[in-house]
């Protein structure tokens, strides 16, 4: 085994082994990453890492937010805030054809503010805006694939818990991200209520009936008594772009606000709190085992100098960086159809942040691109873990009719994300902008 790089791809090849054996992706590259890291440079230095790289995650502060914002997404869900925001989208749009699907991409994308996870939103607005649509005549298919779709816009609304880790991976400012993406999201909101009304006006013009018209009177009396939602949305964001808080500031603040909301509201009980604080360390365990596990697998590939042999033997084929970002943007594709979207992420970064680097990509506009391309994957077959949480939910929805409901919407994500390729501006100019 003298050759790191063929110790490299032999660890590349276990890793994914183990994954098909059902080992923990941050277990598989840890132990990958520690054996190999031992192989190469030594039991003890590989002890000494397994040691100090656990520590130097578990106490990093910037961290510190993914399970703040968790926590804070699942005491919002708790305290109703998902239906309030759905309430307020629906009486202001529910008497349009369509109206209950774009209510629901809006309420996505709202409660994605306020949540940052695709499958918790899709989970959400499964139980609060699909037995609507089903029970005011909406065809099944037209209604799983809004809630499919709409609920990969809770990693692109910042704040979101995958752009964190993003930036963490990538050494970026975490508020870069959130800024870089405010267009990105409003792109996203927009031109899934125009693949929404395409399909009701196009594709199946009976697919989505109108509902009642809500008197302005009644409009602002919902806007009245769902205010939680706007002031939570807006104390994070406002406080993070505004410089009052700082993002770890932000989500102390949006947790202390939507447990606040949970129980003033009597929504949640203690068995319920405890229920919420279990779902949201389970879940920033696994990030925090995928991250000390992808670190691990880094320190493998550098000592390995994979990343430095990828790349010159990409130059030796005198592949253009154009031609590179369409590869790595199938890969994505793929992995995502496979992988969670922290999983998709924390694999390939080690291998692709080199590339983006050497080919002068701006790594803040990758991100965006990073989370864009994971959304589509989110939906995309054989699997699209979306798709599979809604179908999870009603098994009397075919896969079939959910997949068919969601083409609209991939078509819009395709058409957003050539956008976005095409003209990195889209993604940059608000960071340009605030600084």
């Amino acid at each position: 085994m003298s050759d790191p790089l063929v110790l490299a791809g032999l660890g590349f090849v276990a890793m994914f082994a183990l994954m098909a054996l059902h080992v923990p992706i941050g277990i598989a590259m840890g132990v990958v990453g520690a054996g190999g890291f031992a192989m190469l440079v030594g039991v003890k230095p590989a002890l000494s890492l397994l040691a100090s790289e656990p520590a130097s995650v578990f106490t990093n502060l910037d961290l510190a937010v993914i399970p703040m914002f968790l926590l804070m997404g699942s005491l919002a869900a708790s305290a109703g805030l998902a239906s309030d925001v759905y309430k307020l989208a629906y009486a202001f749009v529910g008497h349009r054809k369509g109206g209950l699907a774009l209510a629901t991409i809006g309420g996505s994308g709202g409660f994605g503010a306020v949540c940052g996870s695709a499958i918790a939103t899709t989970a959400t607005f499964g139980r609060v805006a699909l037995p609507e649509m089903l029970q005011r005549g909406y065809s099944p298919s037209l209604a799983a694939g809004v809630v499919a779709s709409g609920g990969t816009l809770g990693i692109i609304v910042p704040p979101s818990s995958i752009m964190v880790i993003y930036a963490i991976l990538g050494e970026q400012f975490i508020v870069d991200l959130f800024i870089a993406a405010i267009i990105p999201a409003i792109m996203a909101v927009s031109f899934y209520m125009i693949a929404t009304m395409v399909y009701v006006h196009v594709i199946s013009p009976n697919a989505g009936p109108p509902g009642p018209r809500v008197p302005w009177a009644e409009r602002w009396q919902v806007v009245k008594s769902n205010w939680g939602v706007l002031v939570l949305a807006t104390v994070v964001l406002g406080g993070i772009y505004s410089g009052i808080f700082t993002v770890n500031e932000a989500a102390a603040v949006g947790v202390t606000i939507a447990l606040m909301f949970a129980v003033g509201r009597r929504k949640i009980t203690w068995k319920g709190f405890f229920s919420v604080l279990a779902e949201a360390s389970a879940t920033t365990l696994m990030i925090y085992v995928m991250i000390i596990g992808a670190s691990l697998f880094s320190y493998f590939m550098s000592v390995a100098h994979a990343p430095e042999r990828m790349i010159e033997a990409i130059s030796a084929l005198n592949l253009s960086g154009s031609t590179v970002l369409v590869i790595l943007l199938t890969i994505y594709l793929i992995l995502g159809a496979i992988f969670d979207e922290v999983a998709a992420i924390v694999v390939t970064l080690p291998f692709v942040l080199p590339l983006i680097k050497h080919f002068g990509y701006d790594l803040v506009w990758w991100g965006i691109i990073n989370v864009t391309i994971v959304e589509i994957a989110l939906l995309s077959p054989p699997i699209g873990l979306n798709v599979f949480v809604v179908h999870g939910m009603r098994k009397d929805i075919p896969l079939s009719k959910i997949y068919a409901g969601i083409v609209p919407f991939l078509a819009a994500d395709v058409v957003r994300l050539a956008l976005l390729v095409m003209f990195p501006n889209l993604a940059l100019y608000t960071v340009q902008l605030l600084k």
